[in-house]
């Protein structure tokens, strides 16, 4: 267990930092807010217990969203280009074994058959975390910014006026060395040993149910069944729904997750083999296991992000049922909300409000996407008679396309997922300047572009060919759609964003197609691409916008 010191304890020497921020856990979420604070110029310290090696793919969905974010790391290629083949069908596949009967088949594109889409220059991308990790930790390693240790753990932290203070050991040889750092994350997981320290609760659904995830390789396995290629395999016995298969690389790694109450799946003498064998629907098909590990869907949502210096992301302050992909990305969107605020503090620019707001904004997200990642879980299990399904014959078919229909109907929106990735806005938060226009409805799969503030700022392209998005990221960009005008409302920003060091630029579109999907005159868009401010003239002071969405309005 983490040990948290006495807090009225003064640091030793004289207070200086070691690293401005320490991140604890190299996962996806870890490594992806090292990224952002390097994208912005400053310097973090990444530990983590592991050796960096990513030995089993909890997660192989990298969204729309966080492709975008990827885009503007510059790794968007290198995602693209991981391994997993760009001509792969993402179909869903319903049936009762790999060799069984075929129930129906959801289609969804490959990769290079997926067509672009209006709404990001980018498109989703299957990467699995053996993949996702080591390109995002190599990225990491070639920015002079980001420190990378690995077999490190945290032992205390200790915050002071000046900072934390942490204890590190270096798990090869138990040394131990005493750090300053002036903010630390916990990316540390689930189980997060940093958020139970600081005795926050998790609040919400412990157990929706219960699963055990069966690892293993089979070579070629898909030469060896007959109801087609997807990404994921729905198991249907005559109980219903027992289990699901889910590609990891396309060729021979897979996992198999079981469904069931605790008995089932955690008993002493759960037999991953005959799972196995009733998955594969044959018993001469060559297989190895690598691991299997019993888990639980649950829905919680961390009662605080935060406490002080110490800042909770990813799954430590929210943990989601894997139904729908949200996990990871809701994750690596609190990466990128904590990394730009984190620099703007840092680099002196960001007032007291900025951290404040990271909670505010990211907690009712979080609470969001759990709550319609167990929705989607519970729509896998309709309430229908499977007692048909394994039959042959037209009692048999008719059976089975009962089941099809309700199946169908009730997993879309797990994997059209647009509005869930998109569409979600900051409402309410202390740095957004709202406009009074009426609040879209948040649809979980469809996604209607709309610049209004709070939400992500809509992709367009351009007439040179860029896509908008590619604007943002440095400091706040003002797009403005009009000529320069006698008020000059650009200069005016521009004057007091200068004044109090608050890095802005201006972006001058006469393009009317964009500004008709903007909504107005000039548009204020934050370091993480989501609206700030629009409006056709200010109607408070310019020098008070700046303070409002810098977090230094008091």
């Amino acid at each position: 267990m983490i040990k948290v010191e006495d807090s009225s304890r003064s640091p030793d020497g004289n207070g200086q930092v070691d690293t401005p921020v320490l991140i604890v856990g190299g996962g996806p979420v870890g490594l992806s807010l090292a990224l952002e604070l390097a994208y912005r110029g400053v310097k973090c310290l990444l530990i983590d217990q592991g050796d960096g090696v990513v030995r089993l793919s909890k997660m192989g969905h990298v969204s729309v969203r966080s492709m975008e974010h990827c885009r503007r790391w510059g790794i968007a290629t290198d995602v693209r280009n991981c391994g997993f083949p760009e001509d792969f069908p993402l179909n869903q596949i319903f049936c009762t074994s790999l060799n069984g009967q075929l129930i129906t088949t959801l289609e969804y594109p490959s990769g290079s058959q997926e067509p672009a889409s209006h709404l990001s220059p980018e498109k989703k991308q299957r990467c699995p975390q053996l993949w996702f990790d080591p390109i995002l930790a190599r990225a990491a390693e070639r920015s002079e910014h980001v420190t990378l240790r690995y077999r490190t753990r945290l032992v205390s932290f200790n915050e002071t006026q000046e900072g934390v203070e942490v204890v590190l050991e270096n798990l090869d040889d138990g040394t131990r060395e005493t750090l300053q750092t002036t903010y630390l994350a916990a990316c540390d997981g689930a189980g997060s040993r940093v958020r139970r320290a600081l005795d926050i609760e998790m609040q919400g659904d412990p157990v929706l149910s219960y699963s055990t995830g069966i690892y293993f390789t089979s070579r070629d396995l898909l030469k060896h069944q007959h109801v087609g290629i997807g990404s994921r395999y729905w198991m249907v016995g005559t109980e219903g729904v027992w289990g699901n298969l889910t590609v990891v690389d396309a060729k021979d790694v897979w996992r198999l997750t079981i469904t069931g109450n605790k008995e089932k799946v955690e008993a002493d003498n759960f037999d991953a083999d005959t799972w196995l064998r009733r998955c594969l629907g044959r018993d001469d098909i060559e297989y190895s296991i690598t691991a299997v590990l019993p888990w639980r869907r649950s829905r919680l949502v961390a009662s605080a992000f935060r406490r002080g210096r110490v800042f909770l992301a990813g799954d430590a302050c929210h943990v989601n049922a894997p139904n729908g992909g949200y996990g990871m990305n809701t994750g690596l969107g609190d990466a990128v909300d904590l990394g730009w605020k984190l620099a703007a503090t840092l680099q002196g620019w960001g007032g007291e409000g900025l951290l404040d707001s990271y909670e505010l904004e990211r907690q009712p997200i979080a609470q969001r996407n759990v709550d319609a990642a167990a929705y989607n879980f519970g729509s896998t299990m309709p309430k229908v008679d499977y007692s048909g399904v394994i039959l042959d014959g037209p009692d048999g078919e008719a059976s089975r396309r009962a089941v099809a229909d309700a199946m169908t109907q009730g997993t879309r929106q797990e994997f059209e997922t647009y509005g869930v990735h998109l569409g979600y806005r900051y409402e309410g938060s202390p740095i957004i300047v709202a406009d009074g226009s009426p609040m879209p409805e948040d649809h979980l799969s469809d996604y209607v572009p709309v610049a209004r503030p709070g939400h992500r700022a809509p992709h367009i392209n351009l007439s040179d060919g860029r896509s908008i998005l590619d604007l943002f990221g440095n400091g706040f960009v003002l797009l403005q759609f009009k000529s320069r005008d006698g008020a000059d409302l650009a200069g005016s920003l521009t004057h007091a964003a200068a004044s109090m060091g608050v890095p802005l630029s201006v972006e001058v579109i006469l393009d009317p197609k964009v500004r008709d999907l903007y909504q107005a005159d000039y548009v204020l868009v934050r370091p993480d691409g989501h609206v700030a401010w629009r409006g056709n003239w200010l109607d408070i002071s310019a020098k008070m916008l700046i303070d409002v969405v810098s977090g230094c309005a008091r």
